[in-house]
């Protein structure tokens, strides 16, 4: 058993060596950082993606616990990603650079080496292009053109040619007629300056080679303004150079996770593919950024204060949510500010409405008390000269009977008297019609002969139309029916417009033709009657005659335009009243009054 005991004690370690090394392994997996590396996706996302793809792989391989992933974005993208900590690492322009260090902490690792241009650090800058056709040859004949940037914060697309309009004497916020920013990709500036939709385009150094490279467009085609090829560059470029893009690490990430990063881009070889797939020669240690700094000076952005809207659309954009929400409770207390105002006019109007109304009630109420106080005398006279014209009936009646009775009558008196019995039933006949106008009684509606009801008003009026010289027309057109209403309301409308308009003639001038013309127009769903005259017209406006109860003569029925439309609307009509044109004179009574309902008609 002795000789067991140390291959037991043996294996026993090996085995706690073997648990211990597992476990390491799997803490380390553990602990495993997974880092986002933010990217300018200058040539689109996809491009972005497969060109730092094998240099991320190249750093998860050389940094202990760490794997890296690519992320690209926009200028705006970048810079919200950077400040929600959602990237902790990025590679962009010394411009953006310079920019974002002023809001966050970020501390530069390298500047990449580009693999043109003998593998220069000084490889950004802007250059100017037009079509090779145009008549632009140097930057002054540019302005009042439309050009296009990618963004207004890109060094090389933008930034530097502003520095050059500067030194120049320019003034790029009113030198061009319009500057559009199209983002990402580059490519579409160079083709709106090809399909003659913009007048020049400012990409970046080199965009103009690299598409002619990939075969997309052709190089006789353009024109670079302000070209300059410096020497051992492969490219022209309209501005000066500046230092080429940064490799930048937030505060977030550890100094031996940064010194590790560091390490390996400096030890990245011009033949690695994660150098060949990314373009550039390697890394070096950052270079002076004094140029980009002189230039930022010289643009006044160190002492640009933000304005009030930009510090709200920061803002906004960074709680969208809340600015969506206060927009909403904006919009929404505006219509209701409309609204109550809108209710409070609706209620404004009304009473003043009613005020008017009750004003017109009260003139009303005046008026039918007259009417009443005249109707009554009137009835008392009216019944006492009913007396002496019924005897008189009676008499002639009889006279009639006993010349009939006779064996040779005496036909010259039986005509006498047939004319006196005629006469003496027509004068009844008057009478009757008049007490029935002087009493005012409850609205009764009924079927109303409109042509009987114009005959029968005419026929009072007869005298003072014969003694006036007035010739009166009737006019129908359509096929007439009856109408539901109120045959004396509607009498006494017809016969107060009518002596309206004769007292308005009486009123011309000697040797004026006084005429008035009566319409009835029949149609399938009303009945319109109209009372026109050559008359002098109204002086007022004829509605606000109606409202005010005004009246331009001192005698009459005592019944007014107002008692008029309620008369008419009390039948479910329309009334209204007008002047005509000033060739015809005169003025224009209307009633409309709707024809029965199916089931009333006979």
């Amino acid at each position: 058993m002795k000789p067991l005991l140390p291959l037991l004690f043996a294996l026993t370690l090996i085995s706690l060596c073997r648990i211990e090394c597992a476990f390491a392994r799997q803490s380390g997996d553990a602990e495993e950082q997974h880092l986002q590396v933010g990217v300018l996706a200058n040539w689109g996302y996809r491009q972005a993606e497969e060109r730092w793809k094998p240099m991320m792989d190249y750093l998860s391989a050389r940094v202990d616990g760490a794997h890296f992933t690519v992320r690209p974005g926009s200028f705006e993208e970048l810079n919200t990603a950077l400040g929600a900590g959602e990237i902790q690492f990025i590679v962009t322009n010394p411009g953006q650079y310079l920019f974002l260090s002023n809001q966050f902490p970020l501390s530069w690792l390298a500047t990449m080496r580009s693999r043109k241009h003998n593998g220069t650090t000084y490889a950004i800058g802007s250059t100017i292009i037009v079509r090779a056709d145009s008549d632009y040859r140097t930057l002054y004949d540019l302005k009042g053109k439309v050009i296009a940037a990618s963004g207004r914060h890109a060094l090389g697309g933008y930034q530097a040619t502003v520095g050059l309009m500067h030194k120049l004497g320019m003034n790029p916020d009113d030198f061009f007629d319009e500057v559009k920013f199209l983002g990402f990709p580059l490519g579409p500036l160079i083709f709106q300056v090809r399909d003659k939709n913009i007048d020049a385009a400012i990409t970046p150094f080199c965009t103009l080679e690299e598409m002619v490279q990939k075969g997309v467009i052709r190089m006789e085609d353009f024109r670079v303004i302000n070209p300059s090829r410096p020497p051992g560059y492969d490219c022209q470029v309209s501005t000066q150079l500046y230092p080429n893009w940064s490799f930048a690490a937030s505060e977030e990430v550890s100094s031996s996770v940064t010194k590790q990063i560091t390490g390996a881009l400096y030890a990245l070889t011009p033949d690695d593919p994660a150098a060949i797939q990314a373009g550039t020669l390697g890394w070096t240690a950052p270079i002076s950024q004094l140029k980009v700094i002189q230039l930022f000076s010289d643009l006044h952005y160190q002492e640009q204060e933000t304005s009030k809207w930009g510090q709200f659309l920061s803002w906004l954009e960074a709680n969208r949510k809340w600015g969506i929400l206060a927009g909403l409770l904006f919009l929404i207390a505006t219509f209701y500010h409309l609204w109550v105002e809108y209710k409070f006019r609706q209620k404004s109007d009304t009473l003043v409405e009613t005020e008017r109304q009750l004003k017109r009630k009260a003139v009303q109420l005046e008026r039918l008390h007259s009417a009443a106080v005249v109707g009554e005398i009137g009835a008392g006279l009216a019944h006492e000269i009913n007396q002496p014209i019924a005897a008189i009936t009676n008499y002639s009646e009889g006279g009639i009977v006993r010349l009939k009775r006779q064996t040779q009558p005496d036909t010259e008196m039986l005509a006498l008297l047939d004319k006196i019995n005629q006469q003496s039933e027509r004068a009844g006949a008057v009478v009757h019609r008049i007490r029935g106008l002087l009493k005012r009684r409850e609205t009764v509606l009924m079927n109303v002969n409109l042509l009987s009801l114009v005959d029968e008003s005419l026929s009072l009026l007869k005298l003072e139309l014969d003694r006036h010289h007035i010739d009166v027309r009737t006019q129908v057109k359509g096929e007439p029916y009856f109408v539901l209403a109120d045959k004396v309301g509607m009498q006494q409308v017809l016969i107060n417009l009518i002596k309206n308009s004769v007292d308005a003639l009486s009123e011309m001038e000697a040797g004026h033709h006084g005429q008035i013309e009566v319409r009835l127009q029949f149609s399938d769903d009303e009945a319109r009657l109209q009372v026109i005259d050559n008359g002098p017209g109204f002086d007022q406006d004829p509605d606000s005659m109606i409202a005010s109860f005004s009246t331009t003569k001192s005698d009459g029925l005592g019944l007014g335009l107002a008692i008029c439309s309620d008369l008419v609307k009390e039948q479910n009509g329309q009334f209204q009243i007008r002047n005509n044109d000033p060739v015809q004179g005169g003025c224009s009574a209307e009633i409309i009054l709707p024809r029965r309902p199916p089931e009333l008609r006979p």
